[in-house]
């Protein structure tokens, strides 16, 4: 991926742990990498297709003014967050802001914080069983849709599904979600108990019915093993009620422990 940086930006702003430091104000240094796609702008010369490098230093000059923070993390974390909200084609940052003169009675010529964040693309199952199962299903989209650092991609056609390791049960309506997020898988996850909450989510019978259940299936090509997560989902390539709704929409997407492509796991299990 291509690179735009911005180097040692000066701005006077308040942030610190001192009181005084959020009366006064103090000189912060920002830099930044922008990382994006410039070759469409280095063959067309157009200035609309890649990042306006002058707009985004005025942006980081306005937040950092605008607000007022202890942390230098904070300052780091949000900053980044807002560039990736708020400028298009930007699909990673790397940020640092150095505090010259940081107040520790020590002499001292700069103390900084660098950050790296980015987009990453994940998967979603959804699955329901009780009441209006597509009303729920649909209340999973629009939560997801909502959640601040989450973008849809795409949405999967809902299917009838018959019930898995608990058969004696309703049948299931499922269908799966791509979004682009900023949530770490952790914050996804917590995310997704959020509104499986808000919809009348109980965990009593593992397997059993449910109002919403969300899972998270793949995200990026992270291989990840804890005991309350599992990415990618450990059994989602024994389901096709998981596998058939996840190829409407990522047929080519690529399991990273077994190295196949979504498509080619369902044909496997439906023969």
């Amino acid at each position: 991926m291509d690179e735009i940086r911005i180097k040692n930006l000066e701005v006077f702003a308040k942030h610190g742990v001192f009181p005084e430091e959020n009366v006064l104000g103090q000189k912060f240094v920002v830099s930044a990498v922008l990382y994006t796609d410039t070759r469409e702008a280095g063959k067309t010369d157009d200035l609309t297709r890649s990042i306006h490098y002058g707009e985004v230093s005025h942006f980081i000059r306005r937040f950092l003014e605008e607000h007022t923070w202890k942390l230098l993390e904070t300052i780091a974390e949000r900053l980044a967050e807002a560039l990736l909200l708020e400028t298009k084609g930007l699909e990673k940052v790397w940020l640092e802001i150095q505090k010259p003169w940081a107040p520790i009675g020590l002499p001292l010529e700069t103390v900084s914080v660098a950050i790296r964040r980015q987009w990453h693309t994940a998967y979603v199952a959804l699955g329901s069983n009780m009441g209006d199962r597509q009303a729920f299903l649909q209340q999973g989209v629009d939560g997801l849709k909502e959640t601040r650092g989450c973008e849809i991609l795409a949405v999967s056609d809902f299917i009838d599904t018959a019930p898995y390791g608990v058969t004696d049960q309703a049948e299931f309506l499922n269908g799966a979600v791509k979004l682009r997020t900023l949530l770490t898988p952790w914050e996804l996850l917590e995310r997704l108990h959020e509104i499986e909450q808000a919809a009348g989510r109980e965990r009593v019978i593992r397997w059993g019915p449910r109002t919403l259940d969300l899972d998270i299936l793949l995200y990026d090509d992270l291989i990840l093993d804890e005991e309350e997560l599992h990415i990618p989902h450990i059994e989602m390539h024994k389901r096709d009620f998981v596998l058939k709704p996840l190829c409407m929409i990522a047929p080519y997407a690529r399991h990273p422990l077994y190295g196949r492509m979504v498509r080619e796991l369902l044909e496997e299990l439906e023969s």
